[in-house]
This record gives structure tokens, sequence and C-alpha cells, in this order.
């Protein structure tokens, strides 16, 4: 789905007006939403049946615990935020979560906002068009600073849709409501929520992996395209340098150990994006609802400063993902005559 293209819009007015025209929803930007729910639905479709298994589990295991909590010297059971998201709706067999269900809002949001901002296209902007092609634009300077014009032409739909998508899932999640809206019982700690309505999208590992594995597969595209199955090969296992005799032997096993253990590394990325940003998001989550019930009676006061703290690090966090996946890419596609640009930053 394509806004009406704008003479401004072409793709070489990001170098000779950076942006200056408009915010435009493409078909990557649509697709790449898609995939990362689709893929976030398959994942908890593929997590379903483990989970029932765990849910039957558990369920043995509180009954113990409430039977234990009538002993004399038992201690009182500890409520938190649940490690996994709650499934609250299993409509045709279809499961779905309270975590896909924030991250649907916030991607219908976002297309929302993006619709309205561009609807009606004006040479100077105002209001919500002002704020949109100032939000693309300067990530756009932002992100070509780092991994160069050429790169930031190609792959700038992707990072710059997966930081404004992150970036609002973490904000969402900290709209009170989130995770203390649902259904519980009451407790001798007062009502307890057993399961939340909504919770926040990146606080479900599901969310972040599939974030991460839709990376992945367009890191291998960008990569094949920019230098080439050959090349591929050649910048993981090919030695640096110029070399001769015995010292180029030696050079070839050394690179090519290295280049085993790079492609090693490479495959533990997507594990090491998606628990980085789903554990601190987690961790701030849970963190607020520690704080809620520091001081009774005061619940509602203690966590503000933790608000504004929660708000700093999921603009953090959105920063830390977009970058990583645009220097990982960078690493591997950018071209001799870009080099001088990466060196500066």
């Amino acid at each position: 789905m394509n806004v009406t293209t704008h003479p401004r819009n072409s793709v070489e007015a990001f170098s000779a007006k950076p942006l200056r025209a408009h915010f435009q929803i493409t078909t990557k930007v649509l697709l790449l939403l898609l995939g990362i729910l689709l893929t976030t639905v398959g994942s908890n479709c593929s997590f379903a049946a483990a989970r029932m298994v765990q849910t039957q589990a558990a369920s043995s295991d509180e009954e113990g615990r409430i039977a234990d909590s009538h002993e004399p010297n038992a201690k009182p059971v500890e409520h938190g935020l649940s490690a996994k998201a709650v499934e609250i709706a299993r409509p045709l067999g279809f499961p779905i979560t309270n975590s896909m269900l924030v991250s649907w809002i916030v991607a219908i949001g976002l297309i929302v906002l993006a619709q309205a901002a561009t609807r009606d296209m004006k040479q100077v902007p105002t209001g919500l068009q002002n704020f949109v092609e100032w939000l693309i634009e300067a990530l756009y300077k932002f992100m070509e600073g780092i991994i160069g014009p050429h790169l930031a032409k190609r792959t700038f739909w992707f990072f710059g849709t997966i930081f404004i998508f992150v970036l609002s899932a973490n904000w969402v999640g900290l709209i009170p409501g989130v995770g203390s809206i649902g259904w519980g019982s009451n407790s001798s700690h007062g009502f307890v929520i057993g399961q939340p309505l909504l919770r926040g999208a990146n606080a479900d590992v599901n969310m972040t992996l599939a974030m991460a594995l839709v990376f992945f597969a367009m890191w291998i595209v960008w990569s094949l395209r920019e230098v080439g199955p050959l090349g591929f090969l050649k910048e993981l296992f090919a030695p640096k340098g110029e070399s001769e005799g015995v010292l180029k032997a030696l050079l070839v096993i050394v690179f090519f150990a290295a280049g085993c253990l790079e492609v090693v590394s490479i495959l533990f990325r997507p594990i090491s994006l998606s628990f980085r940003l789903y554990g601190n998001i987690f961790a701030g989550e849970n963190l607020l609802e520690a704080m809620s019930k520091l001081v009774p009676g005061f619940g509602w006061l203690v966590p503000i400063p933790f608000y504004f703290l929660e708000l700093v690090m999921g603009l953090v966090q959105a920063l830390v993902f977009t970058l990583l996946t645009a220097v990982f890419t960078m690493l591997m596609c950018q071209h001799e005559n870009e080099g001088t640009v990466a060196a500066h930053v």
C-alpha cells in the first residue's frame, strides 16, 4: 500500500533534499510489520502445546502451594509478572496472548498515524505531517552517518520501521492499565491479577525473537545482493591483507578458523538480540510492579520516578536493537568507498 507519490518523493531526494518531502508507508514497511506479527504468531503457536502442559503442571504446583500455605510456618506466596505471555483467547483453536494483542494495537496505531500524516501532503508541512517528516529525516541522517548513503537507501525502510515499532511498543507497555487490568482473585495480599488483559509486546520473548529472525533473513538477503555468494564466503573465511609464502598459508588457516567462529557468532545473533531486548523490558516491568508494592498505600506514587527511567530505557533499547542490526549489516555489506564514512562514527 503506497501513499500518493509527491514530486519530492524520489529516491534521489534522500541525498538532494534529505527526506524533507514526506513519510511514506511503503509495501516493504507493511510487509515487515506483517512478517514480524506472523512470526510472533508462529512462535506462539509452536509453543502452545508446551504451554498447555506447563499450565497443567503449574496448576498442580499451585494446589500444592495453597495446601502448604495452611501450615503454621508456611511462607506467603510471592506474586510477580509472569515470565511468559498469558493466553487470553483461542478462537477456532488459534492462540492469542496478551502481548500479541498489544503488538497488534501498536502496529495498527502506527499505520493509522502514518496515513493521517500523509493523507493531505503540503509543500510546507504543518502539524502531524511536520512532526513525522522531522522524525524520519532525523532517523535517516542518523543511519546514513553510520552505514553510509548506499546502504541507507536500501535498508532504511527496515531500520526506521524497527526503531519506531520497538520504541512505540516499549512506551505503550508503560501506559497505566497494561499489566494491571485483567482477571484475578482476592488473596491475603489483596487483589492479585492472575491473567492480565494486556502485556508489553517486547516483554514477550516470542516478539523479540520474531524481530530478530526477520532481521536475520533480511541480513542474508542484503549480504548476498551486495557482495554475492562468493564475496560472502570471502568475507567470512578469506585472509585479509597481502602476504607470501609460509605466512600466507598460515594466515589461510588462521582466517578459516576465525571464519568458523564468526559463523557460530552469526547464528547466535538472533538469540542475543532477542534476549537482550526481552530481558531489559521484562526487568523494567518487574521493577515497576515491585515499586508499586513497596510502600502500602502509596503504590501510585513510588513508581513515578521509575516511570521516567523506563521511558529513557525504552528509547535506549530501541536504539541498541536498531544500531546492532545496522552495524551487523554494515560489517558484511559495506563497500570500500564507504569505509571512510563509517570510520568516523
